[in-house]
């Protein structure tokens, strides 16, 4: 539950960060507002990350700040493939007239489970090692 709820509230915060630098940034292509947007929106849904994999999954004590610059850590890793991952997913989705419209949101969720997969195992061997 604590992973399906992480990954909404990512896509949530990454989804309103798309709408909003479309609506600001107009002629900057879709790919490169999909990664604007994941650069911005991680910082907040990294440490609600935290606080639910802390005190749900983990069940970890003290530490606060170890902990959540491992997790910074965990994600930071896993950025630069975001970062190719987003603009290839949105360019391939900007291909299909029906998904077109959508491209960036799609590749966010494509984005997602990749990265919720790799989180999970990294976050037990490393942010919340006991």
């Amino acid at each position: 539950m604590v992973g399906v709820s992480n990954t909404l509230v990512a896509l949530a915060l990454y989804s309103i960060c798309v709408i909003l630098y479309g609506h600001l940034l107009p002629h900057q292509g879709k790919p490169i507002i999909a990664d604007i947007a994941s650069i911005t929106s991680k910082p907040i849904a990294i440490t609600i990350a935290f606080l639910c994999y802390k005190h749900f999954v983990f069940r970890t004590h003290g530490n606060y700040l170890k902990e959540w610059l491992r997790c910074f850590a965990v994600y930071g890793v896993s950025t630069p493939a975001e970062l190719v991952i987003l603009p290839l997913a949105t360019k391939l989705f900007l291909l299909f007239a029906l998904s077109s419209p959508y491209a960036p949101f799609l590749a966010g969720m494509v984005n997602s489970v990749i990265i919720a997969g790799y989180s999970y195992f990294a976050h037990k061997k490393f942010s919340f090692k006991r």
